[in-house]
């Protein structure tokens, strides 16, 4: 009995030192600032889109200018994951290039194409509806309970 432990215990040291040699090593602040600039220039360009449709139409209203900008960014995040852009980026932005709207979208995109083989609608409506569900989820009950916290806090306004 005590021999198969001190197998074990080899076998896992040497499984240990295996993981840790093949692991990429992260610079964490480089990764920061990285998620930090891709971040920050995904939202500058949401900003200029923003901003270029006020040139166009100057009387649109502002949820009219934010629901245009929002729907081209979508457009944009899924283009460039269908075209692979979207993972080259993610792989050098980390965490900052999936803010809430491009990153939904790409997992989307995502689950969309990796399930196309299965049909159009067991395969990419499926799998793409299978993300978007819990996020709707999710979306509903903390917003409802963001709602309820002001009702009972601020009143009725």
């Amino acid at each position: 009995m005590r021999e198969n432990t001190d197998v074990i215990k080899v076998r896992n040291a040497a499984y240990n030192k295996y993981v840790n040699n093949v692991t990429p090593k992260t610079n964490i602040a480089k990764a920061i600032f990285h998620s930090f600039a891709i971040g920050g220039i995904t939202c500058v360009i949401g900003q200029a889109i923003g901003d270029i449709v006020l040139l166009i139409a100057p009387d649109t209203p502002k949820d009219m200018v934010s629901n245009i900008t929002s729907m081209i960014l979508v457009s944009v995040a899924i283009l460039f994951t269908g075209l692979g852009f979207f993972d080259v980026i993610a792989r050098q932005g980390g965490a900052g290039s999936f803010l809430p709207i491009t990153g939904f979208a790409n997992a989307m995109a995502s689950a969309s194409m990796e399930f196309k083989t299965e049909g159009l609608i067991f395969g990419t409506s499926v799998k793409m509806f299978s993300v978007v569900g819990p996020v709707v989820v999710n979306g509903i009950v903390w917003s409802s309970l963001a709602g309820l916290i002001n009702l009972c806090i601020l009143g009725m306004y």
